[in-house]
């Protein structure tokens, strides 16, 4: 699973600035080409190949292992000065399918294509709507790029940038494709929305995030979380806080502490998270500050009773390469190391590299090691 700071698509064009937390992709974000067809239309995308394998049932590199290829096309056209329409096309293909069959196939089947993105974005002033498929980046719902394809939704999606360094932003979500789940399925059950106001100057971040999510049936929800992140230069500072009500059961109140430091081209982490009770609300994906590569930081709670964790990390560039390394805790019983490795080929190819060791915050629960390694070349 990759947790990553989500570059919204061009059809979002909403400036979120977040106090910290994710794990950002370690592969350096290379700006992609754009080819110009005409004035009004723009095209670009990717192509991909990604393989992963693990020892949860057999040897690492055993009969568990997957290889999926993937061509993203990307294009968007304006209608007007205002108004324009963006689509994002995947198509997939898989080459080595899993033997265990609770993996299979990439996005459930040996080969398919969908609209991941298909919208129509308006703009009028500091106000713009999106209106389709699209990605969605709020701290506890949204999708991350991971696999062939980033988790999208079907949305109504407004955002305001008039007061200066604030965004505010509210979406209507009626369909969501998780990752690594095929096309968009049917709608979802209920009112599931989120309302957000993005703060951002100079060395202050801050996000205040209002959630509504009926999908879940007996286990939905509304929640309210909240981060603040101050920048000092040579070191930064923040916290987190996300309250859940749940309709049924007991309620969530998590939160988390994160302090960052770099010295001498390394950058140092270390973060701490408490979940009281139950697993904070998510929808997609968390930010909280002590989530790793498969282990959400919000989601390793143990019914009725406090779950505190932890997590230390370094980063740096080696020999032209971008180098990850980090260790969290999860409860009394879980545990990750993550090291994460991006090289730039060229402006448009990219390699990388995850071995990951995870253990679930579950009593006397195996450790699994896993492998993920990946191609892109941009267009």
């Amino acid at each position: 699973m990759k947790i990553t700071k989500l570059s919204l698509v061009a059809a979002l064009a909403v400036s979120a600035a977040f106090a910290g937390g994710d794990i950002a992709p370690v592969e350096p974000v290379v700006a992609a080409p754009v080819a110009d067809c005409n004035k009004d239309t723009t095209v670009d995308g990717k192509l991909q190949a990604y393989y992963i394998t693990n020892d949860s049932t057999d040897e690492m590199f055993g009969d568990h292992h997957q290889l999926g290829t993937a061509a993203t096309l990307n294009v968007a056209h304006k209608l007007f000065d205002n108004i324009t329409l963006n689509f994002g096309a995947v198509g997939y293909l898989n080459l080595i399918k899993s033997a265990d069959q609770t993996f299979g196939y990439f996005e459930g089947s040996k080969k398919g294509a969908f609209f991941n993105v298909a919208n129509l974005t308006a703009t009028y002033g500091d106000t713009t709507l999106i209106a389709g498929r699209q990605l969605i980046d709020s701290p506890m719902f949204g999708g991350f790029d991971w696999v062939l394809a980033p988790g999208a939704f079907e949305a109504y999606t407004i955002a305001n940038k008039s007061i200066s360094n604030l965004t505010l932003v509210g979406t209507y979500v009626t369909k969501w494709r998780a990752n690594n789940s095929g096309d968009f399925g049917q709608d979802l059950a209920g009112d599931n929305y989120a309302a957000g106001a993005i703060y951002g100057a100079d060395a202050i971040s801050a996000n205040v995030w209002y959630y509504n999510i009926d999908a879940y049936g007996v286990n939905k929800y509304t929640e309210v979380y909240g981060d603040v992140g101050y920048d000092f230069g040579s070191f930064d500072v923040a916290g987190q806080i996300a309250a859940t009500d749940y309709d049924t059961g007991v309620d969530s109140t998590a939160y988390g502490l994160k302090a960052g430091a770099e010295f001498s081209g390394v950058k140092l982490m270390a973060a701490v998270s408490n979940v009281t009770d139950r697993a904070a609300g998510i929808v997609g994906r968390d930010t909280f500050y002590t989530s790793s590569w498969n282990t959400f930081g919000s989601q390793v709670a143990v019914a009725n009773e406090d779950t505190l964790s932890w997590k230390v990390g370094a980063s740096t560039e080696l020999a032209g390469a971008n180098l990850e390394a980090s260790y969290a805790g999860y409860g009394d019983d879980g545990s990750e190391f993550d090291l994460i490795l991006g090289y730039d080929v060229t402006d448009s190819v990219n390699l990388g590299a995850v071995y990951t060791n995870t253990t679930p915050n579950v009593e006397n629960a195996d450790d699994v090691n896993a492998l993920e390694v990946f191609a892109t070349y941009k267009f």
